[in-house]
């Protein structure tokens, strides 16, 4: 049994990379997986300060949510980062998670990542850039990475228009395998 944290960056609950993360935890409890969703968006999470006393602490000075965050993050064999698409990137709430896991990112070492995206766009091609930000966190900062999966849940712009797209059955057959 793996430990699946899923960070859900959608400001909207149920909304379409929300939806698409609902999809994923079903899978992986079907498959006897121990499975959390954290949404970002009901959570304290203070932007980063840039005071780099975390460099020397490997604690951050600020008191928020995202000290539980973080430790839960270490503690997980599995993270899944979701994030509908804004303007070709990740949202706020996905950046500014991923900027204040600086004390302990380190930490988050021998990972297994999957990434959820949901964009209006229908182009696929289109979410490199969101992609190519995951891989920076993901590759470049993180010890031994390991990306195992990619849901592009493309042509979703209002809430629910990914219901019943392909995304939806990717999304569940990789939380069942993994």
């Amino acid at each position: 049994m793996k430990k699946v944290l899923i960070l859900s960056g959608s400001p909207r609950k149920g909304g379409n990379s929300d939806t698409l993360c609902d999809a994923f935890l079903k899978g992986a409890q079907t498959a006897g997986h121990s499975v959390e969703k954290i949404r970002l968006s009901e959570q304290k999470i203070n932007y980063c300060l840039g005071c780099g006393v975390c460099n020397r602490t490997h604690q951050c000075i600020q008191k928020d949510d995202m000290k539980d965050i973080l430790n839960k993050m270490v503690e997980a064999d599995v993270i899944v980062m979701a994030t509908p698409v804004y303007f070709y990137t990740m949202d706020g709430q996905m950046k500014t998670l991923i900027d204040r896991t600086v004390p302990r990112y380190e930490e988050i070492a021998g990972k297994d990542f999957y990434f959820i995206l949901a964009a209006a766009d229908t182009d696929q091609a289109m979410m490199q850039k969101t992609i190519d930000g995951f891989r920076a966190f993901t590759q470049d900062c993180l010890p031994d990475a390991h990306e195992k999966g990619i849901v592009y849940g493309l042509g979703a712009w209002q809430v629910g228009d990914i219901q019943g797209s392909p995304a939806m059955q990717t999304a569940y057959e990789m939380g069942l395998n993994v």
